[in-house]
């Protein structure tokens, strides 16, 4: 239920915990709380962000006597920024220069531009915020909020996906169509941190749907766009670029058994926006038969993948991650014909530990992307191998497949480190798995063998 009168809202405020532990401090100037936290307790949630604009810089003291913890600058803010975190929840400080209502004009959205004033207890929504909250409306306070901080652009899409039932007002949409190529000012980690977000929403298809409308996809993404080019070239039905889209659909929808933490499933989102990119680059056409192929797109999908999330700023283990994923996305498909084994399973399982799970969920959504999400004889074939794979993954999980041999075994056989090191052991493990290689002493001896070679 919205809270939408001045009174329903300030007892809302005055009841948070972070609240209460200000609200009698003694403050030397105004004390004014601003931006999400009060377009959250209009929508009925519990703020996890709190954002201040104070009058006095003296008193960010005060802000940490009271919470008990000291507060450390944050960066790549465009205005700078102090941060206090506690248990829950975590505070962020700016101060004013001028007004609150100068101050509010310069915020991202009127449903952002929002403040009460802690010692007056009075509310102050010069821009109507409320009333746009009540609408569901995004809309910002003018055109040079988005010249001022261009990431504006994504955080509007962000707050798109994320928040249920709202709409992006339409002049805000054009705005974006003719600003987009300005998102490229911006710092990779907050475009990052918005993607991230975006990817992960319950909404991520209409999300992702909302910036090619406006043609933020590609500013970000431009190796997307010659998959878009093909798919028109070529004319195809089961769209390549598409199908990517399409995916997002089934994201969240197919979790449910999986039940990925938030980390492992956003990584999911980026191996299935990322998974196809090589196809526009390993397109041939065997015209007598009719078939097209995508030779080994896996590898220069991975390859162009590796170059975005370098350019995002994407730490080394998403990046190992999601790289895994691309490469083995089409694992489950080849395995998925009637004349596959359960060895076949059992090798896919221990090749790809715990992030089986994640795997499944990719292969599911690429395949109802490319499906239109209908079931046909093909998907459920899938499915079930995904049912056969996943229960393979839970009986590794109880009893793991103990390792024969590791590097010390090999260094003291006159291995030195580096990649030939990982390829014998890596071929003594798929050995094990197959059955071939069962004790420790026939696994050195093929070491051995290998090392001569």
């Amino acid at each position: 239920m919205l809270a939408v009168s001045p009174d329903a809202l300030k007892k809302k405020i005055i009841g948070q915990e972070v609240i209460k532990k200000i609200f009698n401090y003694p403050f030397i100037d105004r004390v004014y709380l601003v931006g999400g936290a009060i377009r959250e307790l209009l929508l009925g949630k519990i703020p996890k962000d709190y954002d201040f604009a104070l009058g006095e810089q003296e008193d960010l003291k005060r802000f940490e006597e009271a919470f008990g913890t000291p507060a450390f600058m944050l960066g790549k803010k465009p205005i700078q920024t102090h941060r206090i975190v506690i248990k829950d929840a975590s505070i962020d400080i700016t101060f004013l220069k001028n007004t609150i209502e100068e101050d509010l004009a310069r915020r991202d959205f009127t449903m952002n531009a929002i403040a009460y004033d802690v010692k007056e207890d009075k509310i102050i929504d010069t821009l109507h915020g409320i009333e746009d909250i009540k609408k569901r409306i995004i809309k910002y306070p003018e055109r040079d909020t988005i010249k001022n901080d261009p990431l504006r652009m994504l955080k509007a899409i962000r707050h798109f996906s994320t928040l249920k039932g709202f709409s992006l007002h339409n002049e805000l949409i054009e705005t974006i169509k003719e600003l987009k190529h300005l998102i490229n000012q911006t710092a990779p980690e907050r475009i990052k941190y918005e993607m991230d977000y975006i990817i992960s929403s319950e909404n991520a298809f209409i999300g992702m749907k909302m910036m090619e409308h406006v043609g933020l996809l590609f500013e970000i993404f431009p190796e997307l766009y010659p998959l878009r080019q093909m798919d028109e070239e070529k004319g195809f039905v089961l769209e390549t670029y598409g199908h990517t889209i399409d995916g997002f659909k089934y994201l969240r929808k197919y979790n449910q058994p999986y039940s990925l933490d938030e980390k492992t499933f956003k990584n999911v989102g980026y191996a299935l926006l990322f998974h196809d990119l090589g196809k526009a680059y390993t397109f041939s056409c065997d015209e007598k038969k009719g078939v097209v192929h995508f030779l080994y797109h896996e590898r220069f999908s991975k390859e162009i993948a590796s170059v975005i999330m370098e350019r995002l700023r994407f730490s080394s283990q998403e990046i190992k991650t999601i790289l895994k994923l691309i490469e083995n996305h089409m694992r489950i498909f080849l395995i998925s014909n009637k004349e596959s084994t359960e060895k076949a399973t059992r090798r896919l399982v221990y090749k790809m530990g715990e992030l089986i799970p994640s795997l499944i969920l990719l292969t599911i959504c690429d395949m109802y992307g490319s499906s239109g999400g209908k079931n046909n004889i093909s998907t459920k074939q899938v499915k079930r191998r995904c049912n056969n794979i996943f229960n393979a993954y839970q009986e590794w999980k109880r009893e793991p497949l103990p390792k024969i041999i590791n590097g010390n075994d090999l260094l003291s056989l006159g291995f030195a480190e580096g990649p030939a090191m990982g390829k014998c052991l890596e071929e003594i493990r798929e050995k094990q798995i197959s059955g071939e290689i069962q004790e420790k002493e026939v696994a050195l001896n093929y070491a051995r063998s290998f090392l001569n070679k």
